[in-house]
């Protein structure tokens, strides 16, 4: 049997590693981000000390989780390492409601584990060269801001999230977050960062669909040309027509799932969900 225990820290990039290797491209700096969210919430599988699986269950407070980078390495599989280290996982659950985005292949396997079809995440890319859009509405956030982006955030996840956000948030070389603000209240933000390849935005929360253009454009801009990618929940319409309109395609689909009651998530403002590993 596998000696199954939490990941440690360094660990964390090795299993981002295997992420990009699947061809899930992450972003270049998602491992500290990831990490805060919860150090506790990531598990591996190991053979005579070598590393032969990985999984995340990613707590948000005490009412819901998500679970993401089920990966088994190819040397390992086939020999029921992964279902192993899976019900380990679902276990740290401890009650809470779970979320996840599977591929549609595997769609069959999450019913099984007690998980309901919610709705289609679709991901969509392309090249956008556009220039920013003008005006003081749009300011790049700032760790001043993370207390009401939290609460402005929690309007979109079951949860609060405010020690990933203080993280995701962060202005870097390869990310940037940008809020829009009206009279001093937040109405709508996005972050984009360099991944393997090309940029991800995500998340992208807005109150109305002019807000989400204003804040794509103002993102997507920093790409300079580079492909861009945007997850967007299929049920939402002005996300697709947004996607459209900058001549991106659809590339990749997957299927949110829960396992216990779906949350009542506002998807006609949900214009891009922040990553299919962290919910």
């Amino acid at each position: 049997m596998p000696n199954i225990r939490r990941a440690m820290r360094a660990e964390l990039d090795t299993i981002i590693d295997w992420a990009a290797r699947e061809g899930w491209n992450p972003g270049l700096e998602d491992a500290n981000a990831f990490w805060t969210a919860d150090p506790e919430g990531y598990w591996v599988a190991t053979e005579q000390e070598t590393l032969a699986a990985a999984i995340s269950l990613v707590r948000y407070g005490s009412q819901y989780a998500f679970l993401g980078l089920y990966i088994a390495d190819p040397a390992f599989r086939g020999r029921g390492i992964g279902l192993a280290l899976w019900k380990r996982a679902i276990a740290s659950a401890e009650g809470r409601v779970i979320g996840l985005d599977g591929v549609v292949a595997q769609q069959d396997n999450y019913r099984k584990s007690g998980f309901a079809r919610a709705h289609a995440n679709v991901r969509y890319g392309g090249a956008v060269d556009i220039w920013e859009p003008p005006g003081t509405q749009l300011v790049d956030a700032a760790p001043v801001h993370v207390a009401a982006l939290t609460d402005y955030d929690r309007r979109f996840n079951p949860a609060r999230r405010e020690a990933f956000l203080y993280e995701w948030t962060k202005q870097l070389p390869t990310r940037r977050s940008i809020l829009m603000l009206r009279d001093g209240t937040i109405v709508g933000y996005g972050t984009i960062r360099a991944c393997r390849e090309g940029f991800k935005i995500g998340p992208l929360f807005a109150d109305n669909e002019t807000g989400a253009d204003l804040i794509f454009r103002k993102l997507a801009a920093g790409a300079k040309g580079a492909r861009v990618y945007l997850d967007i929940p299929e049920p939402n319409a002005s996300a697709r027509a947004l996607c459209e309109r900058y001549n991106m395609k659809p590339v990749f689909e997957t299927a949110r799932m829960y396992r216990g009651p779906a949350p009542d998530l506002p998807l006609p403002r949900i214009y891009g969900i922040t990553t299919f590993e962290l919910g």
